[in-house]
């Protein structure tokens, strides 16, 4: 958290403010519009909610007022002011769910891609939350912001997640998830065509230490253990099978990115190779499912594991990949 810098036009009452964001658009962003350029910085922040910072006069370019479609220009300072949250009031909201199991202990969800898991700033309804209250309204709240959820998955990853309907599912999920007890597979297309069959990623991850919004690896970060299998190979991208042994934010993303196969449509973590490949195959997000979770069910105590079937947008984006590798066989 820092205090407002002087770049502000306007006074801000401190207690107002939660966190000022500095943002430092570079050559790539020349002449992207502000409202793009900062929602690909802060992906968890709605474009509503951007546009009523904008209009608040708390998001500003070198200290001025800028309409969302303003020009970027590298040199510039961003000014994102975030006011303190609010209290949420959590509402249930008959939101359509994929449920793939439901028992009186947990729910197991296939989660859209577009949908927050809880209720924050910029996302105070619509969410994750807001639905499983309106299809379990018996879960167990205890006072909590986040009834039930004992995990995350991005605003843009989609796949399988489980929710604790229970106050003993939630000890018993919590407790798996800490004894690393959970197996957790994702589906990765990544920009770049890997070259080993398989491979650990062992680095810290922390808060970046410019973009406080944004993490990567650092020596003082905290233990972060990611593994991948290639599953299939194309001309310019590679999709790997990932596993996970810690959940640090993020982490698949920045480790990806670290070793320089960033996801392909990654708009924070991502290249111009990343960027390329997304535009050229039609993947309008980032391309990052959570394919399978496997845990023990609270009570019984039986190992389970539930999957969710690769989501349509993703599933056209290999069909036109596989494609293309076709055409370059046959022309051989």
């Amino acid at each position: 958290m820092s205090n407002l810098p002087p770049l502000s036009t306007r006074d801000f009452d401190a207690d107002d403010i939660e966190e000022v964001i500095e943002l430092r658009p570079t050559r790539e962003h020349i002449n992207m519009r502000l409202d793009k350029y900062v929602a690909g910085a802060l992906p968890d922040l709605s474009r509503t909610y951007l546009q009523s910072l904008i209009d608040d006069e708390m998001l500003l370019v070198d200290g001025r007022k800028r309409r969302a479609a303003f020009k970027m220009t590298p040199g510039e300072v961003v000014t994102v002011a975030l006011p303190v949250a609010k209290e949420f009031d959590l509402e249930p909201e008959d939101i359509p769910l994929d449920v793939l199991f439901e028992n009186d202990d947990v729910l197991v969800i296939n989660k859209p891609a577009g949908m927050v898991v809880h209720p924050a700033a910029g996302h105070p309804r619509g969410t994750l939350v807001n639905a499983v209250l309106h299809h379990a309204p018996g879960i167990s709240i205890q006072g909590s912001t986040r009834p039930g959820i004992v995990h995350r998955l991005d605003k843009d990853t989609s796949g399988v997640m489980v929710v604790a309907k229970s106050d003993r599912a939630q000890t018993s999920l919590v407790s798996q998830w800490l004894e690393r007890g959970v197996a957790k597979h994702y589906t990765a297309l990544v920009a770049g065509v890997v070259d080993e069959e398989e491979a650990t990623i062992d680095a810290p991850i922390d808060r970046d230490q410019v973009n406080r919004q944004k993490m990567s690896t650092s020596r003082q970060g905290r233990e972060a253990v990611t593994h991948f299998t290639v599953t299939e190979r194309f001309g310019e991208a590679t999709l790997l099978d990932v596993e996970i042994e810690t959940g640090r934010t993020h982490q698949i993303r920045v480790h990806l990115s670290f070793i320089g196969y960033p996801v392909a449509g990654d708009a924070v973590y991502g290249n111009k190779v990343s960027e390329r490949v997304a535009e050229e195959f039609g993947a309008s997000r980032q391309f990052l499912h959570a394919s399978s979770l496997s845990f023990a069910m609270p009570g019984s105590g039986e190992e389970r594991t539930f999957t969710a079937p690769m989501p349509d947008d993703l599933e056209a984006v290999l069909q036109r990949l596989r494609g293309e590798n076709a055409g370059h066989v046959d022309e051989g």
